[in-house]
């Protein structure tokens, strides 16, 4: 087991580095706000099964293999920014008729779901970084290492879904608010296409 010590240590700096403007915060951001609250609130659960993931390449080693393996890097970030990509097409297409909050013509929530996990999952800086701070934590005095990284990675995602759950209730709100005003949609779409751009850029462009 964790000692509380260093539980309450560890989910400090998690919330801290879920402030931290990142990817994944402005990923939700933008989501939320062009979605809605509820809509966002499923993006959040979506990366946080993606934390799980990663949590689990960690404990079996997987991100072992990320770290040492340029190949496995390479084609996992590569088919991550390809997504980012089809998404920024998708938003730059969209008018305020066919992108609104409009319960009729909005993504439906186990699609968003979906967006937030392979948004997580092809992200392999989340795993490499797993890989470098859940350790940090573990002491293998107090048992089974996989089990402790497990718990760990377990009060992450409980600080992501603190962090990310009040950026949701915050744009969300917003982008309910403008929703009703069609030039507005148009912006926010524009915005989360710029977003999705940059971020397939940025993510085809890291090193190991």
């Amino acid at each position: 087991m964790i000692e509380p010590e260093a539980a309450v240590a560890f989910l400090f700096a998690s919330i801290l580095l879920g402030l931290a403007p990142g990817p994944d915060n402005i990923f939700v951001l933008t989501q939320s706000a062009v979605y809605g609250r509820k809509a966002g609130f499923f993006v959040v659960f979506g990366l946080c099964t993606g934390l799980i993931v990663h949590t689990a390449a960690v404990a079996l080693g997987v991100a072992a293999l990320l770290q040492t393996s340029s190949y496995a890097f390479t084609t996992l970030k590569l088919a991550g920014a390809l997504y980012l990509l089809w998404l920024a097409w998708q938003a730059f297409r969209a008018t305020g008729h066919n992108l609104t909050i409009n319960p009729e013509n909005r993504r439906t929530y186990w699609q968003l779901y979906r967006r937030g996990i392979f948004m997580n999952v092809t992200n392999p800086k989340v795993s490499l970084f797993f890989l470098a701070f859940l350790p940090q934590f573990v002491d293998p005095a107090h048992g089974p290492v996989a089990v402790q990284i497990g718990l760990l990675g377990g009060l992450f995602i409980v600080a992501t879904l603190l962090v990310f759950g009040s950026i949701t209730f915050v744009a969300g709100m917003l982008g309910e608010r403008l929703g009703q005003s069609e030039w507005a949609q148009k912006i926010l779409n524009r915005i989360a296409g710029t977003v999705f751009l940059l971020l397939a850029v940025r993510l085809a462009s890291v090193d190991r």
